[in-house]
């Protein structure tokens, strides 16, 4: 594909020659010629004076400064990079397409309604009563339980569970091992101490265009629902508990455990391993930081980190507080001996 029409294409100013031949995207550390990288985050900007790709995107007023030895490194010029590098890649990289029809080795039942141009691949089993819209791929050894409702363009991974009359949007994808719907971790105990399991009868509703990526669980209600809103993203390994909601266009990153009852509003982002108690809100366009822990309702347009956490800029003074910890406890004693001294005088 000419520079040009990938220009053309992603509504991208071009500075550079339209004719050049580009095959492909790559990260800028190591890109080839032929290929088109980005320049998103300031810390590699050093690397574009050595990158040997052909063509970066890159945002304006930023200076294409090369090594003398190289050559020059046409420029994509566009207000976001990273999401032009991200249609890019679409240009160049055609996942799979999967045929309409039923695999032979698949179990539908007889009351189940499967859409138009829908593929149902190897093993899967669809239970009474399950409706799946038009266009939906079900990969191989996919489980939807009875009851289960899902919309139109449902992609789902190898062994993907969606349980009993859970609520499925249009445009959502899972990713392999996810299980929608299973039972919420809901115990009452006994006068002998055991403890009797409580009926998680609550559905899980995810909204449309929601993806969720691999072995995730997002647990059914006890009561009422569980619900993920629209266009929210849920990274592997991460945990929703049971009556939690989760807002639009949030970003759940790996390892996040929700304790049941929690709401998250919309646009937050909870990084990596994140924490939260039970039966908390937090408000939106929240963003909290790796390994932070939430035991308490939180505002939202705020930055958060720390366990327990507090307003970013605060962690980072007792951050550097607890970094000067060894010097001060040796100020302390020296101090006390001081004192010492001055009162056996």
């Amino acid at each position: 594909m000419k520079l040009g029409e990938v220009a053309q294409k992603l509504g991208c100013r071009l500075e550079g020659p339209p004719e050049l031949e580009i095959r492909g995207v790559a990260g800028i550390e190591y890109a080839e010629a032929g290929q088109i990288t980005f320049l998103a985050n300031r810390r590699y900007f050093p690397l574009l004076h050595s990158t040997r790709a052909s063509a970066v995107f890159v945002e304006e007023g930023i200076k294409m400064g090369r090594y003398p030895d190289l050559p020059l490194l046409a420029a994509l010029r566009t207000p976001n990079p990273y999401l032009a590098f991200a249609q890019a890649i679409e240009l160049f990289y055609h996942p799979p397409r999967y045929a309409p029809g039923i695999h032979p080795t698949a179990i539908i039942a007889k009351t189940a309604s499967i859409g138009d141009g829908t593929h149902v691949g190897p093993y899967c089993f669809v239970d009474e009563d399950v409706e799946i819209g038009r266009n939906a791929v079900l990969h191989s050894f996919v489980t939807i339980y009875r009851g289960a409702k899902i919309g139109a363009d449902f992609f789902s991974h190898a062994h993907a569970v969606v349980r009993e009359f859970c609520r499925i949007g249009d445009r959502v994808m899972l990713q392999n091992g996810v299980v929608i719907g299973g039972d919420g971790f809901g115990f009452a105990r006994q006068k002998d101490g055991a403890w009797h399991k409580m009926l998680q009868s609550g559905p899980t509703v995810l909204e449309d265009d929601v993806e969720v990526q691999s072995n995730s669980c997002i647990d059914r209600a006890t009561i009422g629902e569980t619900r993920i809103g629209r266009g929210a993203k849920i990274d592997d390994l991460v945990l929703v508990g049971h009556g939690s909601r989760v807002g639009a266009n949030t970003l759940l990153c790996g390892q996040v455990g929700l304790a049941g009852s929690t709401k998250v509003g919309s646009d937050c982002i909870l990084a990596g391993q994140v924490g939260s108690a039970g039966h908390i809100t937090i408000g939106d366009r929240t963003l909290i930081t790796a390994q932070s822990g939430i035991p308490h309702d939180l505002a939202g347009n705020t930055h958060y980190s720390g366990t327990p956490c507090v307003d970013h800029r605060q962690w980072l003074k007792n951050a550097a507080a607890l970094n000067r910890m060894p010097d001060l406890q040796k100020r302390v004693r020296e101090l006390e001996a001081e004192i010492e001294r001055l009162k056996s005088r």
